[in-house]
């Protein structure tokens, strides 16, 4: 299964988890799917956490959905780096996600960056990773290092681990796995 353009939205309604990167980087916006660059273990983060149950490859993107969890950026263009978003983009970005938080619902609210944070909620400093008081659209909010290879702040696998170990852990066991609905061209709507 495709999963569609890297800067397509993965949502449902009512997910444990959304999700929220800054942008997509150039290769997964080459390739077509979301954190496919080599040096970025977004995937194996995911499921050494427990936050999968198995390690998917981005092209498998959409079976987030059948464990809860959506994703999105906040910026939907595709740069190399994160710092050459301006703020005005930035900003109308965290509104996207705000409107999209306010639609569908999601338990939790899973920021994938601290730069993130000040841009959601620049009138209430709390630094650093894990979770936070404030809440986006009623949805609570956890702030997770970027995943990235280049983020010296948290370098290497394991340090970054220790923070999808606690939104892990703050989520809780996961329910049964969410059934997709689809419209068929005939009939009655149906599970898949």
């Amino acid at each position: 299964m495709t999963s569609g353009p890297a800067d397509a939205d993965i949502l449902a309604p009512d997910l444990r988890l959304l999700i929220v990167a800054i942008n997509p980087a150039t290769r997964s916006a080459a390739v077509g799917h979301p954190f496919s660059s080599p040096g970025n273990p977004f995937w194996r983060l995911l499921h050494a956490s427990g936050l999968t149950p198995h390690e998917l490859e981005a092209s498998q993107a959409h079976q987030l959905l059948d464990h809860g969890i959506g994703l999105t950026s906040t910026v939907r263009r595709a740069t190399r780096t994160a710092a050459e978003l301006p703020l005005h983009e930035l900003r109308a970005g965290a509104t996207r996600v705000e409107n999209l938080v306010d639609t569908h619902r999601p338990e939790t609210v899973a920021l994938l960056g601290l730069t993130l944070y000040p841009l959601f909620f620049a009138s209430r400093p709390a630094p650093g990773p894990g979770p936070k008081s404030a809440t986006i659209a009623g949805s609570r909010v956890f702030v997770l290092p970027n995943p990235s290879g280049r983020n010296r702040a948290y370098p290497g696998f394991d340090a970054k681990l220790v923070w999808y170990q606690a939104l892990a852990r703050t989520l809780g066991p996961p329910g049964p796995p969410l059934r997709r609905w689809s419209l068929p061209t005939d009939g009655p709507i149906r599970g898949n």
